[in-house]
């Protein structure tokens, strides 16, 4: 088989719609302009200077028509002469962005109304020696959703437009933290496949360690342009730079074989942090019986491993615990939305740098939200390559779902092609159906407003379930996050599987997560803006405010403002200067996430992993995300860094006592003498004892803090102070906004790191620095710091490595908008 991109030469035309006058008049309904494939219509206007940039300002307001507009994608489609010869010569699309009419020279190959799989059109005797004209015209996703919500029947969902109508992505149409952008478009690769006998259809291979040893296997099928005899071989690499071969025969007339092969011994795949990661390639090939004549191959890349959630009952409920190669992982997990909300802009160099972001912060699993996409090949490609454990929700995602048709059997296809698609990567951990619907039908008011509508429940308990069971019967599912193993059980049940916690971002304070000890959550976390460049550079308001015009198209989420505003008010007070009110919130959110881990960790193994919402961001935009929409990483990612890390040592409340956490997750004991200690502000030691202890790889141990330590004198200027090997934690007497923290006094001291664009900047602390944090992108919008929520006592010393900032000056380091800490939003 010969396969082709078709990725030039494309044109993109206003087809229908309301298309502004002026854009009317650049022959956008006539001629249209250069189109990328794969891409999106916004992705052509860009480039052909037709519109601004929708993620400046409010240009998304003012490219709303775009969503209202049909689109005709056009191609002159060119064969060669050996194309032209083959039995068989087809359009393989990867992606289609949505509700698409396929033509050849005005012939229909075919519609397709679901934007998550993928499609293929016989064009065999139809392409024309001379060139044929391939045509694609899109409907308007907005009418098109309207009109199908109208036909289904009204669901509830959180948002306006029903989203829920389409078999597109649910955040295309916006989201609390996503831009509506309405694209439409060629998005993922189109190829013109040229084959003569046989082609391979799919071919499902899966791998699994068996004892010292592993199995490998493939389930083959083909598509034939003849009864000839065929042969499938399933070829697996060996460390020793050998293979193993299995060869199984497809007789005239049938379509499909099914191949095994054995290995004695194997390395095996661990997540990260917990061992390597080697993969083995694995080719299946298809050939000719007489004669031996290659037809077609594929490949796969493979890891040996167990997998499973334990959701046995226990004492304390049902739990979701983790367990690979026999080894409970404690999950250090985050959500995953798409990277761009322009889908096709992001390319494998782009997941991998947003994915080594997420592997250097000690995460360990990225779960994919169902609101957004399946992601590229790439992605679970790199994924395996990290050791990034995933969780890949189906695409439902807050709302109500129709299960009648043509919306059932989208779902049953697109399920399908996307399990047979990325089933086979030893990254992939769990296949889920939904995310919040389970807990939306029961807690959100659904069953008034549905009555007696369907509402996805055949999805989640049958169709998806199903599908996994028969293509991919070694990949866990759960119905939906949140929710619970014992389905009369309400979802949302902390003492049962998975857990979602948002009332403390939405009402109660992030202090209240010591409430909550659940098995596992899935979801959580606190808002805060963009890095300050990455702002700055997507609004133009003059002055800029936490209210001016664009920083309200740039927070989405219901009350943002407020509810950052009423999160930090506890803690500290809210600075009326717009730079000093960016640091308070992005420290706000920060502290709440990092405070929430270091509560659930410490709870291990009841609680079983925590997955924060969200890694990464679509656009800049107030949000959770650790990582802006240009690439930044706030604070809060050192949050996360911090309370990831291999060993962790913080004090909890432990009834009406405190103790010390020591948290060891790694192949080796941690032994050593702990030492507890009450401090002044002024760095003096007013009580300390030492505790010999010895805690076991992969566990933890608590360590009650004596009296004499425990009991403040002046909470307002002491602190708890637990150490262990240089590892410590820390617990404030009170509040920063009660506290005695003094003005800020300290020495900034740069010098040349080993590596050539490496700056060492060193904080010398004069008095107590409370959550020391370097903005560097104020420095140099390319810059990037390696550590942050720094705590220095009178005397310590920090180093940050920072990269990429042209070999600044330390006073530039020192500047009060760059080092910033949280004594400055205390002190007045």
């Amino acid at each position: 088989m010969t396969a082709r991109e078709l990725h030039t030469g494309w044109t993109v035309r206003a087809a229908g719609g309301p298309v502004p006058e002026a854009l009317v008049d650049a022959r956008l309904a006539d001629a249209g302009v250069p189109a990328v494939v794969p891409g999106v219509v916004h992705q052509a206007l860009l480039d052909a200077g037709l519109i601004p940039d929708p993620y400046l300002d409010d240009n998304e307001s003012a490219l709303a028509w775009i969503g209202l507009v049909d689109w005709e994608y056009a191609l002159r489609l060119e064969a060669t002469d050996a194309e032209l010869a083959a039995d068989r010569l087809e359009l393989a699309f990867d992606g289609l962005d949505t509700v698409a009419t396929v033509t050849l020279d005005g012939r229909v190959l075919g519609e397709t109304a679901n934007q998550h799989r993928r499609y293929r059109f016989d064009v065999t005797g139809l392409v024309r020696a001379g060139g044929s004209e391939l045509r694609i015209r899109f409907r308007s996703p907005v009418r098109y959703a309207n009109e199908q919500s109208l036909a289904l029947g009204p669901r509830p969902r959180p948002y306006p437009m029903p989203f829920e109508a389409i078999r597109k992505s649910a955040c295309n149409f916006g989201w609390d933290w996503g831009i509506a952008t309405f694209t439409s478009g060629v998005w993922r690769s189109v190829r013109l496949e040229a084959w003569s006998t046989a082609r391979i259809a799919e071919a499902r291979v899966a791998a699994a360690a068996v004892g010292e040893g592993g199995v490998v296997t493939a389930e083959v099928s083909v598509a034939r342009a003849s009864d000839a005899g065929l042969e499938v071989e399933l070829e697996v690499a060996l460390p020793d730079g050998g293979v193993a071969v299995a060869r199984a025969a497809i007789g005239p007339g049938a379509s499909e074989a099914s191949l095994r092969v054995e290995l004695e011994a194997v390395e095996r795949w661990w997540p990260v942090g917990h061992g390597a990661q080697p993969l083995s390639d694995v080719a299946v090939r298809l050939r000719r019986t007489d004669g031996g004549e290659l037809l077609d191959e594929t490949s796969r890349r493979v890891g040996f491993r167990t997998l499973r959630w334990d959701t046995e009952p226990d004492a304390d409920g049902r739990p979701f615990q983790l367990v690979v190669n026999e080894r409970p992982v404690w999950v250090k997990g985050v959500n995953w939305i798409p990277d761009d909300a322009l889908f096709p802009r992001v390319d494998r160099a782009r997941y991998e740098r947003r994915l080594r972001q997420a592997a250097a912060a000690g995460v360990n699993l990225v779960r994919v939200w169902g609101g957004g996409i399946y992601e590229d090949d790439a992605f679970y490609d790199l994924a395996d390559e990290l050791g990034l454990l995933t969780w890949q929700d189906f695409l439902f995602a807050c709302a109500a779902y129709p299960e009648e048709e043509p919306i059932r059997s989208e779902v049953e296809a697109e399920a399908r092609d996307n399990v047979a698609r990325i089933a086979h990567h030893a990254s992939l951990a769990l296949l889920t159906g939904n995310n919040e619907n389970l807990w939306g039908r029961v807690d959100w008011g659904w069953e008034t407003r549905l009555d007696g509508a369907t509402w996805g429940e055949l999805y989640y308990y049958d169709e998806l379930p199903a599908v996994v069971a028969e293509l991919a019967p070694h990949v866990p599912y759960a119905p939906g996050s949140p929710f619970s193993p014992d389905r009369d059980q309400h979802p949302n049940d902390e003492t049962s599987g998975s857990t979602h916690l948002w009332e403390q971002w939405n009402r109660r304070g992030w202090e209240t997560y010591r409430e909550h000890t659940p098995r596992f959550v899935a979801e959580f976390g606190w808002q805060g803006p963009p890095a300050w460049t990455t702002l700055t550079r997507a609004l133009s308001d003059d002055p800029l405010t936490p209210e001016s015009p664009g920083m309200l198209v740039h927070q989405k989420a219901i009350e943002g403002n407020q509810k950052l505003v009423d999160g930090l008010l506890p803690h500290y007070r809210v600075p009326r200067d717009m730079d000093a009110w960016h640091w308070a919130m992005q420290l706000g959110q920060a502290n709440a996430v990092g405070f929430a881990l270091e509560h659930f960790r410490s709870h291990a193994p009841r609680t079983s992993g925590a997955v924060v919402w969200q890694l990464n961001d679509c656009w800049p935009v107030t949000s959770w995300a650790a990582i802006d929409g240009d690439g930044r990483e706030k604070p809060l990612y050192f949050a996360l860094k911090n309370a990831f890390a291999p060993r962790v040592v913080t004090i909890q409340p432990r009834g009406a006592a405190l103790a010390a956490v020591v948290s060891n997750d790694t192949a080796d004991a941690w032994e050593g003498s702990l030492v507890l200690a009450r401090r002044g502000y002024d760095g003096a030691v007013l009580a300390e004892v030492s505790v010999p202890v010895s805690v076991a790889p992969w566990s933890s141990a608590t360590v009650e803090l004596p009296d004499a330590v425990a009991a403040f004198g002046d909470p307002a200027s002491e602190l708890l102070v637990a150490s262990l090997d240089g590892v410590r934690g820390l617990s404030f007497g009170t509040r920063p906004r009660e506290s005695a923290l003094p003005v800020a006094r300290f020495e900034v001291r740069t010098a040349f790191g080993g590596e050539s664009d490496e700056l060492l900047v060193t904080v010398v602390a004069e008095t107590l620095l409370r959550d020391v944090t370097l903005l560097v992108d104020k420095v140099h919008p390319d810059a990037t710091v390696d550590s942050g929520l720094v705590t220095l006592l009178p005397g310590e010393a920090h180093t940050f490595h920072v990269r990429g900032a042209g070999g600044a000056a330390a006073s530039a380091f020192a500047d009060p908008r760059v080092l910033r800490s949280g004594n400055e939003l205390v002190v007045r």
